[in-house]
């Protein structure tokens, strides 16, 4: 629909980058890792190799330490790319641009999700098990499936990025274009100006009013705080310090 690339926030650009790096890293060594370990529905002739369980949870790990970040960005200064509170209604506009639009805004909020139920799901895992031959834990269940739902959002993700702004928006993230308000140089002050604001209690404001992408803010970074917390507290709990 757009011939102009738009400019993207290098602030963005740099999230998204990393996080979408470390994830098609994880993504593509979670497969391996099954091929290695698993292969009961199918696998390709990869090579085996044993430590590839430790290597995808070492892409996981950046991943999971990255989200947050991007998490907060997306759901604030990235607000108006996720669902909004008008998008049922613009669904039943099939065909024209906002209908595009629309659906864009579902499959961004639900790589979100996707990637958020990857990452807590890994998290609930124990890598001794697939050494074990443990294959029937439900944890590594729901991360198998995981993985399918995030390559199928990723794919969406980038289909509907690719039918609502063609070429020059895919690449309008990968520009080094830098507009003079935007540079690094910048954020320090900027950084000071938001530490003085939080002083002065505009915190209290952070999550008014309630909305459901608030609702769906919170949820998110909730998980992926109980994500840490969980496997801390089962570990305590086994070795009798809780």
């Amino acid at each position: 629909m757009k011939t102009t690339q738009p400019y993207q926030p290098l602030l963005l650009r740099i999230l998204h980058g990393l996080t979408g790096l470390f994830l098609v890293a994880a993504i593509l060594t979670a497969f391996w890792t099954y091929d290695t370990y698993d292969g009961r529905w199918g696998r390709i002739p990869l090579p085996v190799f044993k430590d590839i369980e430790g290597i995808h949870g070492t892409f996981g790990l950046w991943t999971l330490l990255i989200f947050p970040a991007f998490v907060v960005y997306a759901f604030h200064r990235g607000q108006r790319r996720l669902v909004q509170p008008n998008s049922l209604a613009h669904l039943a506009q099939v065909g024209q641009p906002i209908w595009w639009y629309t659906l864009n805004r579902f499959t961004n909020t639900l790589a979100l999700l996707a990637l958020t139920f990857a990452l807590f799901s890994g998290k609930m895992m124990d890598e001794t098990w697939l050494p074990k031959g443990e294959l029937q834990h439900g944890w590594y269940y729901a991360h198998l499936i995981s993985w399918v739902v995030m390559v199928s959002a990723i794919a969406l993700h980038l289909l509907m990025n690719a039918r609502v702004g063609g070429t020059p928006l895919l690449l309008s993230m990968l520009t080094r274009k830098v507009r003079d308000r935007d540079r690094p140089k910048l954020w320090p002050e900027q950084v000071a100006q938001w530490w003085q604001n939080v002083k002065k209690g505009a915190w209290k404001t952070w999550f008014q009013p309630v909305s459901g992408l608030i609702i769906l803010e919170i949820a998110i970074l909730s998980s992926i705080f109980i994500a840490w917390v969980l496997p801390v507290l089962k570990k305590a709990v086994e070795s009798g310090l809780v």
